[in-house]
């Protein structure tokens, strides 16, 4: 489907409203097609809006994952080569053999064993927040949650968590599609002070051992050094970015739907499927690329070799051909078979820990702040393509 997409063509890097709500402006690339072909954003290639288009893509061999940075050329080649060694942007048996390992790491009995911890730390930062009255959602409940856990499952000292913060910040910033020039330099510093700290910690926990994951993946023949020290990276980004955006939306979507909010609060045992409806209607991840191996057909469609294939989570989870009632917030949904998480192989390892975190965390701070409200009238996400975040999101506890 060639069809110039009008709407499309001005500046959406210019436009507030996309910010501010980009799934009308999926709807209308939706209704030309759902697997459109054009140059959306800046990018040219394949822009996938359909839920049965996107979950075949994502199941299928053929579409490769790729880093999101060229291949040629020397400019950046730190962050290049880290990103090379991710789990991420691996394929096939690569992929297989370091799935299997994190998999073993990331399973939802390892996250269940961590619930008395969250609930901990979680009691902690609500007792610090209570004393103040307001908060910022983002930066003083949902970050250092996230901190704390992450911290606690690489075996990284609680004191120096407080660094990932700024590091997560300019390595999302290197992966979405707006990503500029300035951005990635940042990049390249912050993957930079993130290896050297990281070969740090793992040469003390060779001679050190601890229980740690940091120490278990030392351990393993498998891993290669590099592959060790960009698994640890890619953790501590995933591990901030996933759950401090779906606990700060899943808030902040209850208090743009009172009705939703006074039905979690009368049936707290909602939670788990409130959860699964937050992933859904304001997925952390929006967006996720792939390649063409070779021609592959996809709804009549030829996608050929070496095409780039951009799938619009955000897009496809709120697709009314999979969806009842796709653009309304329903906490008792059911069934919910998002792509929040992606599918098939490269499905996120680390949902069943996000999951458990945004659960204990939103279960107890509607707990303890019944008259939870916005502190603030215009909230603002971050300007990506990739993800659903908020700047931040200042709330008043009574």
């Amino acid at each position: 489907m060639t069809t110039d997409f009008h709407a499309a063509k001005p500046s959406l890097l210019a436009d507030s409203d996309f910010w501010r709500d980009p799934y009308p402006f999926y709807d209308k690339l939706r209704s030309v097609h759902p697997v459109y072909k054009g140059t959306v954003l800046k990018y040219p290639g394949w822009y996938v809006t359909g839920y049965a288009e996107a979950a075949a893509i994502l199941k299928d061999a053929r579409f490769k994952n790729r880093i999101p940075l060229p291949e040629t050329g020397t400019k950046y080649e730190n962050l290049k080569n880290v990103q090379q060694d991710m789990l991420l942007f691996k394929n096939q048996s690569d992929h297989k053999r370091m799935r299997t390992l994190v998999g073993k790491e990331l399973t939802p009995k390892m996250a269940d064993s961590f619930r008395p911890y969250i609930k901990e730390a979680v009691h902690e930062l609500l007792d610090q927040i209570q004393r103040r009255g307001t908060a910022d959602i983002v930066s003083e409940y949902a970050f250092p949650l996230a901190s704390l856990i992450i911290a606690k499952i690489l075996g990284v000292p609680e004191e120096e968590r407080y660094r990932f913060r700024q590091w997560t910040a300019r390595l999302i910033q290197t992966i979405d599609l707006t990503r500029s020039r300035k951005a990635l330099a940042k990049g390249g510093d912050a993957v930079f002070q993130l290896t050297a700290y990281f070969k740090s910690l793992i040469q003390k926990r060779k001679t050190r051992p601890r229980e740690d994951m940091i120490t278990r993946f030392t351990m393993h023949e498998q891993l290669t050094e590099e592959e060790v020290l960009a698994t640890c990276i890619l953790l501590v980004i995933a591990g901030h970015e996933t759950t401090v955006n779906l606990i700060s939306n899943g808030l902040f979507s209850l208090i743009n739907h009172p009705e939703e909010l006074g039905a979690l609060k009368e049936e707290p045992q909602l939670i788990e499927s409130a959860v699964e409806e937050f992933l859904r209607y304001e997925s952390p991840t929006q967006l996720t690329a792939r390649t063409a191996s070779e021609d592959c057909e996809i709804n009549g469609d030829i996608i050929k070799k070496g095409e780039q294939v951009y799938i619009l989570l955000g897009a496809a989870n709120r697709d009314p051909n999979k969806f009842k009632h796709p653009h309304l917030l329903d906490i008792s949904r059911k069934p919910n078979q998002h792509l929040a998480f992606g599918y098939g192989a490269h499905v996120c390892p680390g949902s069943s820990l996000a999951r458990l975190e945004a659960q204990i965390a939103i279960s107890a701070f509607l707990e303890r702040a019944p008259e939870l409200r916005l502190a603030a009238s215009n909230v603002q996400y971050r300007k990506l393509i990739g993800f659903r975040s908020l700047i931040e999101l200042p709330v008043a506890l009574g």
